[in-house]
């Protein structure tokens, strides 16, 4: 058995059979964050069916077909990687990851994804992999970007979950695209635990907005991820809008829930971050789409986002934004 540092305290190791009744405590940990994503997550409601899902993989690695990999952080499984599809003969593979809420916001499933790909292209030849995700996951959709993956098109409508028809992005990067560890920059490899914890931050904010593929939005995250006291500025036009949360809230509320404006999401394309002690900035270029009264529209623009430390964690205190 091998294990793999993923940081200080945390490790990726093989996910075996024999780890049932921990993978189920864990899958009942992480089933609010993962159960609309992962279909397997909805079948390992027990310790038998949990068994049947390690086995299965476990019957795969034989096959050299699929294989499951465990996120361990100061001992506990907190989620995981996978091969959900590897076929050697077309070198082309399929990767995909799970975490529940103790591992957010420390690069950890970046980190071992990197690991899986690295190993895909350097020790087993492969030529493709892939990365298929449902649209609106988009904290998933997010890491196939800081994989450095391109966005290769959408299936309409290829998949169900309780009765939703949903559609699927594929992403991929490709062996000439992927650089070998040894040539990661420095910082990008050891990111640091505020950093990381200020990306989940943003990502958890602008993911409160998300309304595609039948999900709805989930506003009450901005109040989370914010002070009481945050403000927020639109400065699109000639005056800068002020809003406390309240008032930046309720018509947005409205409109992603009334069908003013369906399949809308919005996500970080590139961000820049200066911690200093207690404080930190965050400079982020974002983009945006979505149906609006019925027509297609996609935009950009940037934000620029304030951080303190509170007792309860990293809190946003204020942010401005500029539409492109």
């Amino acid at each position: 058995m091998f294990t793999l540092p993923l940081g200080d305290t945390a490790q990726l190791r093989p996910l075996e059979p024999w780890h049932a009744q921990e993978f189920l405590a864990h899958i009942d940990r992480a089933r609010p964050y993962v159960d609309p994503w992962i279909p397997w997550a909805t079948f390992s409601t027990d310790l038998a069916s949990a068994t049947a899902v390690l086995r299965r993989y476990a019957d795969k690695q034989a096959e050299d077909t699929a294989r499951i990999y465990g996120i361990w952080l100061d001992g506990t499984l907190v989620g995981g990687v996978m091969f959900t599809r590897f076929d050697s003969a077309s070198g082309v593979c399929e990767i995909g990851c799970w975490l529940e809420a103790a591992g957010e916001g420390r690069g950890l499933v970046t980190r071992a994804c990197r690991a899986l790909i690295d190993w895909a292209f350097a020790e087993r030849g492969m030529h493709r992999v892939e990365w298929w995700v449902a649209a609106g996951n988009t904290r998933s959709i997010e890491i196939a970007r800081r994989l450095g993956m391109t966005h290769d098109g959408v299936l309409r409508q290829r998949s169900a979950y309780r009765g939703v028809r949903r559609d699927s992005e594929v992403w991929s990067v490709l062996s000439g695209e992927w650089p070998p560890v040894s040539e990661v920059p420095a910082e990008e490899a050891s990111v640091s635990d505020v950093e990381a914890e200020l990306g989940r931050l943003m990502r958890a904010f602008l993911g409160a907005f998300a309304n595609t593929g039948g999900s709805g939005p989930n506003l009450d995250v901005v109040r989370e991820v914010f002070i009481p006291q945050g403000v927020i500025i639109s400065n699109v036009g000639d005056e800068p809008v002020i809003y406390d949360l309240d008032s930046f809230i309720e018509p947005r509320e409205k409109v992603l829930t009334d069908g003013t404006l369906t399949e809308f999401s919005e996500w970080e394309v590139a961000a820049r971050t200066e911690v200093f002690g207690s404080i930190a900035h965050r400079f982020s270029e974002y983009r945006k789409s979505g149906v609006l009264d019925g027509e297609w529209f996609e935009g950009a623009g940037r934000k620029t986002t304030q951080f303190v430390r509170t007792p309860g964690g990293w809190r946003m205190s204020s942010m401005a934004w500029d539409d492109e």
